[in-house]
């Protein structure tokens, strides 16, 4: 059976995170991985109806203790409806967001006490945590113009310049603290540019 590996990208919205997770799920299938790529919040049912509610710019009264608790029950049906199973079968997940995004959002911009967001993330991922993570940094400004012709901005993106700052920082501290893990890589380049450094992250883990 093959080695599973939990691969994780991380950023604010804007920052090329997804066009690169679909970069690594290509380039990892064509080395011979059975990879399986999901999106937080959100890949199954369950979880993409609470996506629903908390990017819904109607909903701009919620607490940020409750959003907190939305984002942790949609990743513990994840981890427990796909993501688990599919490493315990030796696949290759990779995952635009996870828990690190709950940290840079709800403990660094929001404020919310940061062993607390600890303790939810722990209890909704039941010990299941990333081999990899790459954080894309980018300045907020890019960030913004290449969101601009999306379409309306969801209730997070409407929060703000000063707030999307706060989760880059976040962001970056996650990557300082936690290096052996999280890469930062200067996503402000061309895709190619990007796409390189991140490959030579996963050749290193022989991924």
């Amino acid at each position: 059976m093959a080695q599973s590996l939990f691969i994780t990208v991380e950023g604010i919205d804007g920052c090329g995170k997804s066009t690169q997770a679909g970069l690594i799920a290509d380039a990892l299938e064509t080395a011979g991985r059975d990879v399986l790529r999901l999106r937080e919040p959100g890949g199954i049912e369950i979880s993409e109806q609470i996506r629903a509610i908390l990017l819904d710019p109607e909903n701009g009264e919620m607490g940020d203790v409750c959003e907190l608790l939305l984002y942790e029950a949609a990743r513990a049906q994840l981890v427990h409806q796909v993501i688990e199973p599919a490493l315990a079968a030796g696949r290759t997940v990779v995952c635009d967001r996870f828990y690190d995004s709950t940290t840079a959002y709800q403990a660094f911009a929001d404020g919310l006490d940061r062993d607390m967001v600890a303790q939810a993330n722990e209890l909704a991922v039941n010990g299941c945590r990333p081999d990899l993570t790459f954080v894309f940094d980018v300045p907020v400004e890019e960030a913004y113009r290449r969101r601009s012709g999306r379409g309306a901005e969801d209730r997070l993106e409407l929060k703000g310049g000063a707030f999307q700052e706060k989760v880059a920082a976040g962001f970056r501290a996650i990557a300082a603290e936690e290096p052996a893990r999280v890469k930062l890589i200067d996503a402000a380049r061309s895709v190619e540019e990007v796409f390189a450094d991140v490959s030579a992250e996963l050749r290193a883990v022989g991924a």
